[in-house]
């Protein structure tokens, strides 16, 4: 696994630590699924905006 640094405010990195604590798990863990479940919305975001602009796109050919 890849290994990264990254800078935050002290007291953002001490919410982070609490949240991690009270869910038994640990800080990277816990960013982890953060960023999974952001990308898994940008994603959904960006389908249906695409799906927007197609129907957009039909009805304005037909």
């Amino acid at each position: 696994m890849a290994r990264i640094l990254i800078s935050m405010p002290e007291d953002f990195l001490n919410k982070i630590d609490l949240v991690a604590d009270g869910e038994n798990r640990s800080r990277s863990e816990l960013i982890r699924e953060a960023l999974r479940v952001y990308i898994q919305k940008q994603q959904r975001e960006n389908l249906t905006h695409a799906q927007r602009d197609a129907e957009l796109l039909e009805s304005m050919m037909s």
